[in-house]
């Protein structure tokens, strides 16, 4: 909403109809929010992984962070978040594009943006037992294929509860939401493009080779981050479906600091401040990637 009001060379210039400070004001419960549940929180974070059980400074906490197991969990945590934020960049990018670009019925693809919002923040507990109910070890289709085809799919190897089960299991809610992310961006593609590229000749494929894709790379490796951010901070999914048996970053945060066998606050703390310079390198890679496109889609 603006107001109009007149210049001195008699033409008008929009005038903001609340002054700055009523901006401010609006402005004000989300800054609490920020300032209560995520600034405050790092600053606790950063302090206590310096500290020791009796609140001394130490840096005893920075340097287990380099013993063989720690190391371990972050690099299965980093395996797990990047295989799949690159499955369901791929695939989510071939849906959107379908969805954008192909031929579809319009219910088609108002249903296929419907599911991709419910599922992409379908995730936690409920998210690992509905994966446990369907293809666990006595789950539907496990079951059903047993009794159709008399084959058991974990005689075959496959394990819902290993890292191959938590890597399908992480897919689901990876592909919508590299739909919802992809799909603004393809429908920012302009037509001139396209039509400049097709009077010179171009076919297809080499539009997309030579302009389509040079313009939305920027945008599929910075949705890409977004979704290895994703994966990498999520817990809940995983402990509920293997229980804590893989040693993912999340998982041993939460042992560190609420467990009975392992329980050291200090080295929670430090962990917790590795995801945050992880997850901070995430977020500004995938802020510079989004600006390199939006000069394009303006």
């Amino acid at each position: 909403m603006v107001q109009q009001e007149h210049t001195k060379e008699g033409g008008e210039k929009p005038r903001p109809s609340f002054p700055l400070i009523s901006s401010f004001l609006f402005l004000l419960p989300f800054i609490i929010f920020v300032v209560a549940f995520l600034i405050l929180p790092t600053i606790s974070i950063f302090i206590s992984a310096f500290q020791d059980s009796a609140g001394k400074f130490t840096l005893q906490n920075i340097k287990d962070l380099f013993t063989p197991y720690i190391m371990g969990a972050y690099l299965l945590s980093i395996r797990v978040s990047l295989f799949t934020a690159i499955i369901g960049a791929f695939i989510g990018f071939m849906l959107a594009y379908a969805s954008t670009f192909g031929n579809l019925p319009s219910w088609v693809k108002s249903y296929l943006n419907t599911f991709s919002g419910v599922a992409s923040n379908f995730a936690g507990v409920p998210l690992a037992f509905a994966f446990i109910s369907t293809l666990g070890r006595v789950g539907l289709i496990t079951t059903l294929i047993q009794q159709i085809f008399h084959i058991s799919i974990y005689d075959f190897g496959f394990n819902l509860y290993s890292f191959w089960g938590l890597c399908l299991t992480y897919i689901y809610f990876q592909i919508p939401l590299m739909v919802l992310l992809m799909t603004p961006a393809l429908e920012g593609m302009k037509k001139e493009w396209r039509e400049g590229a097709e009077n010179l000749g171009a076919t297809n494929i080499q539009y997309w080779f030579h302009i389509g894709l040079p313009i939305l790379l920027p945008t599929i490796l910075a949705n890409t981050v977004l979704l290895f951010g994703n994966a990498f901070g999520a817990y809940a999914t995983a402990y509920a479906l293997t229980g804590g048996f893989l040693n993912l970053v999340p998982i041993i945060i939460g042992a560190e600091i609420r467990g009975d066998i392992l329980h050291n606050v200090g080295l929670g703390y430090a962990l917790a401040l590795g995801m945050i310079v992880i997850m901070g390198v995430t977020i500004l890679s995938y802020n510079y990637l989004q600006s390199k496109t939006a000069r394009w889609l303006k």
